[in-house]
């Protein structure tokens, strides 16, 4: 139990940390936010995020969820996931890496960046478009939805 408490305090304080960085304030808020969508690791949405905020926080309403969820991206301490899956979905994890997604359940998997040989753009891209990263998404069935 004094391990678990050590580790939140440690958590905490590396969040807190990261706000300065980032020029963010630090609020209790924010800070149970980041602590719920990084401990969910299938690519929360906002709504799920919210669902399990407002167990700590029962005012707290899904326009605050949103509003810090676009923060933390703005300020690249989540990233999002893609736009194509119907709704915003968001990755804890910043680190370059890639997923797996299944085409049924919309389930998301990271797939670490060396899975896949470097991605190179042939040619000239259009209207001096500029990339800022890679990010590929391999589109297939899970195996839960394979086995249905």
């Amino acid at each position: 139990m004094a391990i678990r408490k050590a580790e939140e305090l440690v958590r905490v304080a590396q969040f807190r940390d990261e706000c300065r960085r980032r020029g963010l304030t630090f609020t209790h808020q924010r800070q149970v936010i980041h602590r719920v969508a990084v401990s969910m690791t299938e690519h929360p949405t906002p709504e799920a995020i919210y669902e399990r905020v407002r167990r700590e926080i029962p005012s707290i309403s899904l326009a605050t969820v949103y509003k810090n969820v676009k923060t933390f991206l703005d300020a690249g301490i989540l990233r999002e996931v893609s736009v194509h899956h119907g709704s915003l979905r968001l990755d804890p994890n910043t680190a370059a890496h890639h997923h797996l997604v299944c085409s049924r359940c919309k389930t998301i998997v990271d797939l670490p960046e060396d899975a896949i040989e470097p991605v190179r753009v042939r040619g000239t891209l259009p209207l001096g478009f500029h990339v800022e990263r890679h990010a590929v998404e391999i589109v297939g069935l899970c195996a839960k939805c394979a086995r249905a």
